[in-house]
């Protein structure tokens, strides 16, 4: 046997290529979030940690639109948020009414599903959304426990109104869930005004944070029904019982990530300095001079005007023009990463995000001129 000592392996220093993130998410990174990451961390029981935490806690309320004082994140990304809504709300037998127009309705009935559900959808094809007459009469026929809808469905570019469907709702004594996963930070999510019970979101897309953490509010009336469930959440790291006894008792639930809050804390004082309704108007302008140019292209978009998500945006591929290969194109070129569709839109539509430090005339222009060029090289007449 060989006595020699195995030279150690070597390895480069980590340098991550430069990319502008104008797809759905992750987004663009302000350089001040960067920074708040190499802050010295500090346990998760640590009182300094509980003080970001109360911070935190204040800002979310601002950018939900919400007094609800059950306001936290939950310890993983977007996803974590859905399955905290579902699991702690969705029990054997529960009735759930869902609104189903896109990927992410469905893999919220999955969810409701696997925790004993049963779930009535109403149908629309992906990229419209429900109006106020079909939601009213859907909800009155089933009379379900939950009712749940995506505000911002991330997989077609279409923005879901929530008041008729909130109102409803609660009418049959139901609470409402409401994925706000791509609205938050973006689109006005208002949760007190709308009606919505469970709203959740997530840090990497509207807030323009690193993934990692997902907001979730609930309203008094939903934590009236999370206090009277009689059977114990399957999941014990989602479980809002739990993680309130946490977060406000301060009872060891997880090992929560300082970093990330200083994270989600940073991105969240961005919004409240700039003020949250001019960050919201930045957006909506931004979204038109996009839509603009890509009207000047000749390209179609897949969501009527009126329903279309502002920082989301998903014009349809045209005839004759791989969407891989503008994909490709922009990110070797340009350094510029952009979505593709999935499920019944793919290779149908581009999923454009255009949000955060990236939703500025100078960037929007910047965006488009590349993306022309993309799609001319591909063959594009536009």
């Amino acid at each position: 046997m060989s006595t020699e000592t195995l030279a150690a392996p070597t390895f480069a220093t980590l340098a991550p290529p430069k990319r502008l993130l104008f797809g759905p998410g992750p987004t663009q990174v302000h350089p001040r979030v960067y920074e708040v990451l190499s802050k010295q961390i500090v346990g998760h029981l640590d009182p300094y940690f509980f003080e970001v935490l109360k911070e935190v806690q204040t800002l979310l309320r601002m950018v939900f639109g919400t007094e609800n004082k059950f306001t936290i994140a939950i310890s993983g990304t977007g996803t974590s948020g859905m399955e905290t809504a579902v699991s702690n709300f969705v029990e054997p037998g529960t009735k759930v009414a869902l609104f189903a127009a896109g990927y992410f309705a469905d893999r919220i009935g999955e969810m409701a599903k696997r925790q004993g559900g049963n779930v009535v959808r109403l149908e629309k094809p992906w990229g419209e959304v429900a109006n106020d007459a079909d939601a009213t009469e859907f909800i009155r026929r089933e009379k379900p426990d939950v009712v749940a809808y995506v505000q911002a469905e991330t997989s077609t570019g279409a923005f879901q109104q929530g008041k008729a469907i909130c109102a409803v709702a609660h009418e049959v004594g139901a609470v409402v869930i409401a994925d706000c996963v791509t609205s938050l930070g973006a689109m006005p999510v208002n949760v007190d005004e709308t009606g919505i019970d469970i709203a959740y979101s997530c840090s990497q897309k509207g807030l323009s944070c690193p993934p990692g953490l997902a907001p979730i509010t609930l309203s008094p009336r939903a934590v009236e029904r999370l206090k009277a469930r009689k059977t114990t959440n399957g999941s014990f790291y989602l479980d809002l019982k739990l993680l309130e006894e946490y977060y406000e008792g301060r009872k060891y639930h997880h090992t929560a990530s300082a970093t990330m809050w200083y994270g989600l804390r940073e991105a969240l004082v961005l919004i409240a300095e700039e003020g949250l309704q001019d960050r919201l108007e930045r957006h909506r302008r931004a979204h038109v001079n996009v839509v603009k140019g890509f009207e000047q292209m000749g390209l179609r978009m897949h969501v009527a005007p009126e329903h279309r998500i502002w920082n989301l945006l998903t014009p349809r591929v045209p005839e004759g023009v791989n969407d891989g290969n503008v994909k490709t194109r922009l990110l070797k070129e340009h350094g510029i990463e952009i979505m593709g569709g999935f499920g019944q839109l793919a290779g149908k539509v581009f999923r454009i995000g255009v949000m955060g430090p990236l939703a500025t005339d100078d960037n929007v222009q910047m965006f488009l001129r590349c993306f022309r060029e993309a799609l001319q090289a591909e063959g594009y007449k536009g």
